[in-house]
């Protein structure tokens, strides 16, 4: 049976407070349910949950099992109750305003899922088929009816491998993937994988890299295949995914940037994103450090939108970007002998 480190005495000593009045029956029925809802809860915790000793949890679970439930149990102090392959649950329930949440967000993520015949879209339907008529019928309302813009640049990871590295996230054992980065190349490295961070509909894989001794950030739709392994890992203390992730994407690209701005570091502070570098007080002003695969991107896109005078200290490759960048913009506002003049009825971009 799974590990719960109580001691006898606290056991004895749990009321039974709340759920005295409440019959086996209800008890096991709710011990079910944080089963399906909590995989790899303790005896301990189940406990807690219903209000009874450990002893009466583990006596519970016997019941389900019993009943035709199949409940696993792993030892150790990752271990833990789960529900085994066969379990029949009970339906799941939505109120309105749930389906039409849960529609809305498989479309904004995934265009395509309007589709039935696409693999989200197929499972969605049977989602909305499934819901009370009331509001299974605006579910499908929604869904038929909301005009959904492809994605022109799709980035979708296979569900079974976002699957097996979330099953090594949750049993802290590290995982052997493979990997095809963005030039083709595939290789195989064991990672210890630390959290599955979704960034602006990009799925990515934070972990630490044994293959790199270092800390690294996967995309998964480039991961080919993955495979879980027994050997167990423990994550950094007070992990922040999001945070490291963002941190992780603005650091060791191929080309640095180093940028001074006019400006105070609280006014420009809102306008840079972590993925441009790391931000720093520089007396009055503040300077920006960083690196990018893409300068014109980072001239283009993410620059050009900072409304603060700047100058490029160091990196040629982005301030060949800037450069490039201005002459184009100066160009577009020049008036005088040689500057382009308006539009004539019938070349392109006019409404003749």
């Amino acid at each position: 049976m799974p590990t719960t480190g109580t001691s006898q005495s606290s056991r004895s000593s749990r009321p039974n407070n709340p759920s005295d009045s409440t019959s086996p029956t209800a008890r096991a029925l709710r011990a079910l349910e944080i089963l399906r809802d909590r995989p790899g809860v303790t005896s301990e915790q189940l406990a807690e949950r219903l209000g009874v000793t450990d002893r009466a949890a583990r006596r519970y679970v016997a019941v389900l099992r019993e009943a035709g439930v199949p409940v696993e149990s792993e030892r150790g102090p990752y271990g833990g109750y789960r529900l085994g392959r066969g379990a029949r649950l009970a339906p799941v329930s939505f109120t309105q305003e749930e389906a039409l949440g849960l529609v809305m967000a498989v479309l904004d993520g995934r265009p395509a899922a309007t589709d039935p015949d696409d693999l989200v879209g197929s499972a969605l339907g049977k989602v909305v088929r499934a819901l009370p008529e009331p509001i299974g019928r605006q579910a499908a309302a929604l869904r038929a009816h909301a005009a959904a813009a492809p994605d022109p640049y799709p980035a979708h990871p296979d569900p079974a491998v976002a699957s097996t590295l979330v099953e090594a996230i949750a049993a802290r054992r590290r995982a052997v993937i493979t990997y095809r980065g963005a030039g083709g190349g595939e290789w195989r490295a064991e990672v210890d994988p630390w959290a599955v961070v979704v960034r602006r509909s990009r799925w990515y894989l934070l972990c630490h890299s044994h293959r790199a001794d270092a800390v690294r950030t996967y995309r998964i739709d480039r991961v080919r295949a993955a495979e879980r392994t027994t050997v167990p890992f423990d994550p950094p203390a007070g992990l922040d995914p999001v945070a490291v992730l963002e941190q992780h994407l603005g650091t060791g690209w191929a080309f640095r940037t180093r940028v001074l701005f006019d400006a105070p570091l609280d006014r420009v502070a809102p306008w840079i994103s972590p993925t441009m570098g790391r931000l720093e007080p520089a007396g009055e002003r503040c300077l920006l450090e960083g690196s990018t695969r893409n300068p014109a991107m980072y001239a283009g896109e993410w620059l050009a939108a900072v409304p603060f005078p700047f100058r490029v200290l160091d990196g040629p490759e982005l301030r060949e970007a800037v450069a490039e960048l201005a002459a184009r913009f100066t160009a577009a506002v020049a008036v005088g002998p040689g500057a382009a003049g308006p539009a004539v009825a019938g070349e392109p971009g006019t409404q003749g």
